[in-house]
């Protein structure tokens, strides 16, 4: 079995062999208590810039583009990995892993859900301190020669539980009415954007919705865009969800493209690149957003850990790579024959 280390080498050399143009590495962290799991990525200290590197130069070496996703875990931070149980760590991940809990930090001491524990709440001090966590992850990835970096603000982690009213009862500048909700994560995307060379695109992933007529709606996601559009922010990622809600207000059960209408209409009323994602499955399908105007980009997640190979086989069918030229020349060769040979 490959060390974790290994095992991020070759899933970008994989992905970058497939045929993308651009990928992202995950969720990285800004500091060792921003992780979610003992096993996730981070950049908070110097001595994580070679690793980095090492990510960097697979892909461009397989003609691939790459950015990094930077994040903080907040409230759902002292997690377990999603195949070790996925919920709050505990004494028994302790005495079977070594790997103890950490007090999480939040805007507001809300526990995720029952039985997590009560995060921290930051003190203005503290977010002082966050933010200059964030502003030396952003040079270590410039440092370590990512393309774009990507700032995470979805899914209950750290920025979006400021954004949300249902994380978020501050009484102070980061609480209370919309503007001072967004005022973290826009300070820290006009952080990324001054910190990143001015020729590369920087972009935002935003939780367009908490759920069904509750907290986070897509009117704020909508204002929240018109701001991130005035820093400089080239393009709106746009997921939904991460928080815990009652089923009356959970999302509907998630179909394919079920978040392309938030893209959609950020795109149109904000006037900004937009990111669709979300059980994006069929290449044409895929067109057939990009065609009819609905997003800029199209993101793949999952889709490609089952398909490593799905974007140079959609350009095969979609007609746009009639010479391979999107496929290594280790892999083309022989598979254009095949294809030639089985008459498809």
């Amino acid at each position: 079995m490959l060390r974790e280390g290994q095992v991020h080498v070759a899933h970008i050399g994989k992905l970058a062999a497939g045929g993308a143009g651009l990928l992202f590495v995950e969720q990285t962290s800004v500091n060792v208590k921003s992780r979610i799991t003992h096993g996730c990525l981070g950049l908070w200290k110097d001595e994580h810039i070679p690793g980095m590197k090492k990510l960097v130069d697979v892909s461009h070496s397989l003609n691939a583009r790459i950015g990094i996703q930077l994040g903080h875990g907040g409230r759902k931070s002292s997690s377990q990995r999603p195949w070790e149980g996925g919920g709050p760590l505990g004494d028994a991940d302790l005495q079977a892993r070594n790997e103890g809990p950490w007090l999480p930090m939040a805007p507001s001491s809300i526990p995720f859900d029952n039985g997590w524990q009560v995060p921290h709440m930051l003190s203005v001090a503290e977010i002082d301190g966050v933010v200059d966590d964030f502003r030396q992850a952003f040079r270590r990835a410039r440092e370590s020669r990512f393309d774009t970096v990507e700032l995470h603000c979805a899914h209950g982690y750290l920025l979006h539980s400021f954004l949300s009213p249902l994380s978020n009862t501050r009484e102070d500048e980061y609480g209370g009415s919309l503007e001072n909700r967004m005022r973290l994560p826009l300070r820290i995307a006009q952080i990324m954007r001054g910190e990143w060379p001015k020729h590369l695109p920087v972009f935002v992933r935003i939780s367009s919705v908490d759920g069904v007529n509750i907290g986070w709606s897509l009117d704020d996601s909508v204002a929240f865009a018109r701001e991130l559009k005035k820093l400089g922010i080239a393009a709106i990622d746009c997921s939904s969800g991460g928080m815990k809600l009652p089923r009356s207000h959970s999302l509907v059960a998630r179909t394919p493209g079920f978040q392309v209408p938030f893209a959609e209409r950020i795109k149109r009323e904000v006037d900004i690149p937009t990111i669709a994602v979300g059980l994006i499955r069929e290449p044409r399908y895929a067109e057939q957003i990009l065609q009819e105007g609905k997003a800029t980009l199209i993101a793949l997640a999952r889709e490609l850990l089952w398909n490593p190979n799905w974007p140079a086989q959609a350009a095969l069918e979609l007609g746009c790579d009639p010479d391979w030229k999107n496929w290594p020349d280790q892999y083309g060769w022989w598979l254009k024959r095949r294809v030639v040979q089985q008459g498809h």
